[in-house]
Parts: C-alpha cells; sequence; structure tokens
C-alpha cells in the first residue's frame, strides 16, 4: 500500500472530529528533547482507519505524601467514571477557599498517541526506520487537524500518511518557553522521498504499526480511589471503595470528563482548563 486511499483518509479525518488494558509501552514512545528536530512521517491504521488516532485524558499531580509526580490516564477518556476527576469537580465547584486551592494542584491533561515511521532521532539514531509511537497534546494536535481539515488539507490531506515520494513528513521542533517544551514551531514539509526506503517495504511497515489501545495502563476505578488516598489525602489505611471496574473498557463513546460536562460556571471553567502537557 504505497497510497492513502480516499476512503481510508476519510474515515481517520471522520475519527478526529469526534470526542473521541494493558501493559505500558513507553519504550514504542518516541522521546523528544528540547533543541531538537525529529522528522517522522505519520502512519494510519489500514485496517481500522479510525483508530489511527488514540485520544485521552490524564489527571496527575505532585504527590503531597511522597513530593513525587504521579499521574493516571483517565476513564473518563472511554466514558467510565474516574474517582480524581469527580472529587476535583467537587472541590471546585462547592469547596471551601483552602479546599480549592489544593484541588488546583491536580492537572487535566488531553493527548493523543499516533503511529510513526521514524526518519530522523537525532538524539536516540538507533530508532530510525522503526515503527514507533508519537505522543503528543494539544501544540502538536493542532497542526496535524491543519494538515487533515485546515487550511493546510489542500496541499497535505492524506499525503501525512503516505510513505512514498508524494508523501510529506512532519518536522517536531522542540523548542524551549519558559518552564515547558514548545512545539508551536513544528510543520509538515514539502513532500519527498524517504531516503532509503523503497516501494517494496511500504506494506511491511504499514502492516507492522503498534495497537495504540495496548500502549498505556488503564487502572480500575478503586485503583484510583486508592491513588486518590494515598497520595493526595496522604492515607495509606484508608479502606477501598466497593468494586467498580473499568480497566477493560473500551468505547466508541466520546471521551468525556465528569468535570466538565456538568459545568455552568465561568469561574470554575477557567479553573478545569486543559493543561496542554506535550511531554
Amino acid at each position: 500500500m504505497s497510497t492513502i486511499t480516499k476512503s481510508m483518509f476519510e474515515s481517520i479525518k471522520s475519527s478526529l472530529t469526534k470526542n473521541n488494558t494493558q501493559q505500558s509501552r513507553n519504550k514504542d514512545i518516541l522521546k523528544c528533547e528540547v533543541g531538537n528536530t525529529y522528522t517522522v512521517r505519520l502512519l494510519p491504521n489500514a485496517a481500522n482507519p479510525e483508530k489511527t488516532f488514540f485520544h485521552y485524558y490524564t489527571f496527575g499531580w505532585t504527590s503531597f505524601c511522597t513530593g513525587q509526580y504521579v499521574s493516571a490516564v483517565s476513564p473518563s477518556s472511554f466514558g467510565g467514571r474516574d474517582p480524581i476527576a469527580e472529587y476535583r469537580y467537587k472541590v471546585l465547584k462547592t469547596g471551601t477557599d483552602e479546599e480549592k486551592q489544593k484541588a488546583r494542584a491536580i492537572l487535566r491533561s488531553e493527548k493523543w498517541l499516533v503511529n510513526a515511521y521514524i526518519i530522523n532521532d537525532p538524539v536516540t539514531p538507533e530508532n530510525n526506520g522503526k515503527n514507533m509511537i508519537v505522543r503528543y497534546g494539544k501544540q502538536l494536535h493542532k497542526i496535524i487537524m491543519d494538515a487533515i481539515e485546515g487550511e493546510g488539507a489542500e496541499d497535505l490531506g492524506s499525503r501525512i500518511f503516505d510513505l512514498s515520494d508524494k508523501g510529506s513528513s512532519l518536522k517536531i521542533k522542540v523548542e524551549q518557553q519558559g518552564d515547558y517544551p514548545t512545539y508551536v514551531s513544528s510543520k509538515f514539509a514539502l513532500p519527498k522521498a524517504i531516503e532509503g526506503l523503497d516501494k517494496s517495504k511500504h506494506d511491511e511497515i504499514y502492516k507492522n504499526i503498534i495497537d495504540l489501545e495496548s500502549v498505556l495502563p488503564v487502572k480500575s476505578y478503586d485503583d484510583l480511589k486508592t491513588m486518590l488516598d494515598e497520595h493526595y489525602f496522604c492515607d495509606n489505611t484508608a479502606s477501598k471503595p466497593a468494586s467498580n471496574n473499568v480497566k477493560s473498557v473500551q468505547s466508541n463513546k466520546a471521551p468525556v470528563s465528569t468535570a466538565e460536562d456538568l459545568l455552568e460556571d465561568d469561574t470554575v471553567k477557567q479553573l478545569l482548563a486543559d493543561i496542554d502537557d506535550v511531554k
């Protein structure tokens, strides 16, 4: 498969317009360091185009008990209940000033995963020529969406998934902005053949993509409640709540956040604004 069919591209685009387990596979995730530019060619899920991208949310904070940063994928990504999101929303809506101040330490982040063929990793060149996962936040998502259905769609569109000389590579430029990395200078390059890659290898690369739904560990409701008890309330003896396991939940339902669905107060909306975590 050297080109992307129109129907496949439309399916990919459709899945992104929706608000859209497991053993961690962090070794398969491309690590992007500040001061470097990484060149990749995005890969579609040819068997199931709607699963080309994996969209999810996380909640994280610096533990009030250990001082270490803790985070977890939110079951709200799959339409499930999340005790962290529920507690955070409740406190920011009705808690005391002191409770609200503490709850603001819990940061909500929206992220995406996508398969990519690594053309140039300047830090870890042994990754070149491999299929890996690019994990990104809102800045790169905006650039990718613009290429798929925005102003850049006419020139780019399905080219961003094409391994042939008609395809366009994504140059991920990581710069420092204050205390955080920024990806705003990233862009898709002009169509160009990938050096050392001939047409005979295209099908193999497309077939060997990673199942994005198997990448991240997803905790059950009980485990998330325990995480909240131990690292937020510093209560290691807290009893676990009644079982409400969502560990195996996978759904086509749009990702939702309990902490946002019920919001009517503009002040609370601001407090719950997404954090653009693109690590």
